[in-house]
């Protein structure tokens, strides 16, 4: 097997191994580190890929990227990582609704797809560390739009040698997104509400990211940064894994033949998940097209529309808090993708963007953008969409997966293409109970979100999920809330 490194898509060429990447979480020039290659597979390893278990395909694909890790290095990760705290065997069930597919990745311990990554991260770093003979405690830095920051806590709560801060948009959260975090328990745990929304936290955690004269506070006392949000690469390469499974079950149902292309539709906010499908895509997964789903903050939308990335503009705070996004880090990786690797043209657009909250890329690079299809869907589109389909099929998405809903009917219009399509449901309807049970009947939108579980579970006939029930007894520990400027003091109180 081909040995991958990993460089910074700003130039700095470090080639570093998998487990020096996962840790350092973000290159020191302020770029995001990126594989030398990407690895491909051939028809014969897809076949093979059809008669695996979910962890056999993770231990496949992620071993295909992470070389420096063992078979059995990894293969304990992904063991510890997707056991009993996920409600279905399966792992990530595919049901055909109407004519498409759910891929539903949200039967996790927090109920969002972010799970998938964030269960195995902190046993990827834990072995990352003995591996790199690192003797410093791991200070997990996270800023969430709403599921990474719950994702993340479950995770990383009393792992051994870590602690976690996580700043979140204090009034950009659902009431049960927030409640998900400010009752984590664990010694290790810190849950900060700013005030602000996610692009003000994102953009602080990234220049705490790079403070010096923090970084040596830190180190003094022996410890060090690495994030758990998808700019980690330890966070994107397992979103790869769940391409392939959707492929694979459509190819176990007998809905497609091996070799038949199929379509994504990803909703889409900070670009990491839309990203894991293009690698998935390159690695030569049969996919026809990526459909790129935003809600009313439509930066990306519009990016791929025009070639112009424009964040100079209002913040929009939708039902759909964690697309809830102006500036897509991830994007930054497939921008030195379509770019051909060019480090120097992706340093001056994030100078640019930097400093005036824009940047236009060239006319080649704007014609690689057409790789994806991009759509939008406004807080109308997506109500309407959430009751359509339970009213036709007695199926109940939540808000994000709505919005992916919307825009595949919008690309059906546009385009005709009857390819089979897997929509990707990233979060389960019960973390967005007052927005869905909304979209069924108005009577609904004055209540609580806490009141409206049991209403859903009997409209929907579907069980309360564990951890809901477990989280309306939970109590709050976290309380602190800041200006955005006060977040570096607060990482100081925590740890210093």
């Amino acid at each position: 097997m081909k040995e991958i490194h990993y460089n910074s898509t700003r130039g700095l060429n470090g080639n570093y191994t998998a487990s020096q990447a996962i840790l350092k979480g973000i290159s020191e020039d302020g770029g995001l580190f990126v594989p030398d290659s990407i690895p491909f597979v051939n028809e014969e390893e897809l076949q093979k890929f059809k008669n695996m278990t979910y962890k056999e395909l993770a231990l496949c694909i992620i071993g295909k990227f992470f070389t420096d890790f063992t078979e059995d290095e990894l293969k304990k990760c992904i063991d510890l990582a997707y056991d009993n705290k996920f409600e279905s065997d399966e792992i990530v069930p595919v049901k055909k609704v109407g004519d498409v597919f759910y891929l539903e990745l949200f039967h996790g311990p927090t109920l969002a797809f972010k799970d998938m990554a964030l269960c195995l991260l902190p046993h990827l770093m834990q072995a990352a560390a003995k591996k790199q003979n690192l003797h410093k405690k791991i200070v997990i830095l996270t800023a969430t739009s709403g599921d990474t920051g719950k994702a993340a806590l479950e995770g990383f709560a009393d792992v051994e040698d870590t602690r976690i801060v996580v700043f979140f948009p204090e009034k950009g959260v659902s009431d049960i997104q927030k409640r998900q975090m400010v009752t984590q328990a664990g010694k290790n745990t810190k849950v900060i509400g700013i005030k602000g929304n996610f692009d003000d936290a994102q953009t602080e955690v990234k220049k705490i990211f790079n403070d010096e004269e923090l970084k040596k506070e830190l180190d003094e006392k022996s410890y060090m940064f690495s994030s758990a949000n998808s700019i980690n690469i330890g966070r994107l390469i397992p979103q790869v894994v769940y391409y392939f499974h959707g492929y694979m079950e459509l190819l176990r149902k007998g809905q497609i033949k091996l070799g038949e292309k199929i379509n994504f539709v990803v909703p889409t906010g900070n670009f990491g998940n839309i990203l894991a499908a293009y690698y998935a895509k390159k690695m030569g997964l049969p996919i026809n097209r990526l459909l790129c789903a935003s809600n009313d903050n439509k930066v990306l939308y519009d990016f791929l529309k025009s070639g112009i990335y424009d964040a100079e503009r209002e913040f929009i705070v939708t039902i759909s808090p964690s697309m809830d996004i102006l500036i897509s880090s991830n994007l930054e990786r497939f921008i030195y993708d379509i770019s051909g690797n060019d480090f120097l043209v992706v340093q001056g657009l994030m100078k640019d963007l930097n400093k005036n909250r824009k940047y236009s890329v060239s006319e080649n690079m704007k014609e690689k953008l057409k790789l994806l299809y991009g759509g939008f869907a406004s807080e109308g589109e997506t109500l309407n969409s959430i009751s359509d389909v339970f009213k036709s099929y007695h199926y109940l998405m939540d808000t994000h997966t709505s919005v992916a809903y919307s825009v595949y009917r919008k690309y059906l219009q546009d385009t005709g293409d009857d390819t089979k399509t897997i929509i990707v449901s990233t979060a389960s309807p019960f973390k967005f109970t007052k927005s869905v049970m909304s979209a069924l009947d108005d009577k609904y939108k004055n209540q609580k979100d806490f009141d409206l579980i049991e209403v859903m579970s009997k409209t929907a006939s579907l069980e309360v999920p564990k951890p809901i029930e477990k989280l309306m007894k939970s109590e709050v520990i976290h309380s602190t809330v800041c200006e955005k400027q006060q977040m570096k003091d607060e990482i100081r109180k925590f740890l210093l």
